[in-house]
C-alpha cells in the first residue's frame, strides 16, 4: 500500500524547527520547497540538501527491497510463516510502516532506531547471497527503468525529484504490483552513486565533510562491498547538524521574518534613492522657488515612494504584499503564505513597517509643504 503523505501541524504556533520542515510537516513559505531554493539560490550550499535527501531516498529504497523480498517469498512459500525459518521476514515483521526518517539519527526513538539497526545488518548478512528479489528474471536495465521513484535510471542520469521541488512526498509506487521492483544491484548503485557523486575527492558535486568520515564511508562501500543505510548514518547527521547551525536560522529570518529575495530588495533600494533624491530635489526647488502649497502637495508622492521602498528593503518586507498574504520565493514569483503561525507573524510586522512608514512620510511631507518659502 502506499505510505501517506505527512500532514502539516495546523496547531502550531511556533517557528518550525529543520527536523520539520525535511519531513514535509510545514507549508509555505517555510515549506521543503522553499527550503531548497533558499540553499540554492541565496545559500548556495544544495549540495548538502541534495546528499541529505539522496540518502533519505536510499534508506527508503533498502526498506522498500526488504518489504517487496518478503512479499514474494511469502508468496512463492506460504507455509513460511507456519514454520520456524523467519529468516527473509524477521526483519520486515519488526521494521513497521516505512517512514523516511528527516532528523539525525539522535532524534529517533529507541523502537525507530532498533528498527534501523535491524534492516541495515539484515542487508550487510544478505549482500551478495540474496539473488531471489521479485522479478529478479528481468533484465536490471528494465527494472531500474521501471523501479519506483526512488532509484537512479540506469543510464546514470538522475531522475526528477518532487519530493525537495514540491511539498508533496515521494511518489510511492504499489509494492503489490510485480511491475515495481527492486533489485539488489538497485540498492548498490545507489550507495555508489552518492559515494561518487558527493563524497569522493573532486565528484561532481563534492560536500565538504571530515576526512574521517569520507575514508570510513569509502572504505565501507568499496573494501567491504558495504551498501546498507548505516554507513551513511555519520556523514547524514553531519549534514543535518550543518545544515541547521549554518542556513536554517538564515532561513527562517527570510521567510518568516520578511517576503522579499535579495534581488528584490536591491531593486527597493534603488527605487527608494532615486524617489527620495527626486522628492528631496523638488522640496528644496519648490522653497527655494517659493512655490504655493498646492503646487508643493506634489511631494507627496516621491516622498512615498521613497520611504515605502527604502522601509521594504531594510527589513526585508513589502508590507502591502505581506498583508495580501503574498510571500516572494524567486524574483517576482509569489507563493501565498499558508503555514498560519507564518501569516499571524508577518501580519504583525507588515504593520509596524507600514506605521514606520506612514510616520517617516507624514514627517518629510509635513516639512516641505508647510516650511516658509524664500525666493532666492
Amino acid at each position: 500500500m502506499d505510505t501517506p503523505s505527512p500532514q502539516p501541524d495546523l496547531n502550531r504556533n511556533r517557528l518550525p524547527t529543520l527536523f520539520e520542515v525535511l519531513s514535509r510537516q510545514t507549508l509555505a513559505p517555510v515549506d521543503l520547497f522553499s527550503f531548497y531554493i533558499y540553499m540554492r539560490d541565496q545559500q548556495r550550499s544544495v549540495d548538502y540538501l541534495d546528499f541529505w535527501l539522496d540518502v533519505s531516498q536510499h534508506m527508503s529504497l533498502c526498506r522498500h527491497y526488504v518489504r517487496e523480498l518478503r512479499r514474494s517469498v511469502l508468496v512463492e512459500t506460504p507455509d513460511l510463516e507456519k514454520t520456524g525459518s523467519k529468516r527473509s521476514s524477521y526483519v520486515l515483521d519488526h521494521m513497521g510502516e516505512v517512514n523516511d526518517p528527516s532528523g539525525p539519527s539522535a532524534n529517533l526513538s529507541a523502537d525507530e532506531r532498533i528498527k534501523d539497526q535491524n534492516l541495515s545488518a539484515y542487508l550487510r548478512q544478505d549482500n551478495g547471497t540474496s539473488n531471489h528479489s521479485p522479478q529478479s528474471s528481468l533484465d536490471s536495465n528494465q527494472s531500474r527503468l521501471r523501479g519506483s521513484g526512488d532509484r537512479y535510471r540506469g543510464n546514470g542520469e538522475r531522475p526528477p525529484r518532487p519530493s525537495f521541488m514540491s511539498r508533496n512526498s515521494p511518489t510511492r509506487t504499489d509494492s503489490n504490483s510485480p511491475a515495481h521492483t527492486v533489485a539488489r544491484a538497485d540498492i548498490r548503485a545507489s550507495a555508489e552513486k552518492i559515494l561518487y557523486t558527493y563524497l569522493l575527492p573532486g565528484s561532481e558535486r563534492e560536500i565538504t565533510l571530515p576526512q574521517g568520515i569520507v575514508q570510513d564511508i569509502t572504505a565501507s562501500i568499496e573494501e567491504e562491498g558495504r551498501d546498507d543505510p548505516e554507513v551513511f548514518d555519520t556523514a547524514k547527521d553531519y549534514t543535518f547538524q550543518a545544515m541547521e547551525r549554518d542556513a536554517f536560522p538564515g532561513f527562517l529570518r527570510s521567510k518568516a521574518l520578511g517576503n522579499l529575495v535579495p534581488p528584490s530588495a536591491f531593486l527597493r533600494l534603488v527605487i527608494g534613492l532615486v524617489g527620495m533624491f527626486g522628492a528631496f530635489w523638488a522640496g528644496f526647488a519648490c522653497i527655494l522657488l517659493d512655490e504655493p502649497k498646492h503646487i508643493r502637495c506634489w511631494l507627496i508622492l516621491p516622498f512615498t515612494i521613497g520611504v515605502y521602498s527604502l522601509s521594504s528593503q531594510q527589513y526585508s518586507i513589502d508590507p502591502v504584499l505581506a498583508l495580501a498574504g503574498l510571500s516572494e520565493y524567486t524574483f517576482m514569483n509569489w507563493s501565498h503564505i499558508k503555514e498560519p503561525y507564518i501569516r499571524k507573524l508577518m501580519n504583525r510586522r507588515a504593520l509596524m513597517v507600514l506605521l514606520f512608514t506612514v510616520l517617516i512620510g507624514v514627517c518629510l511631507i509635513v516639512l516641505f509643504i508647510f516650511v516658509p518659502g524664500h525666493r532666492l
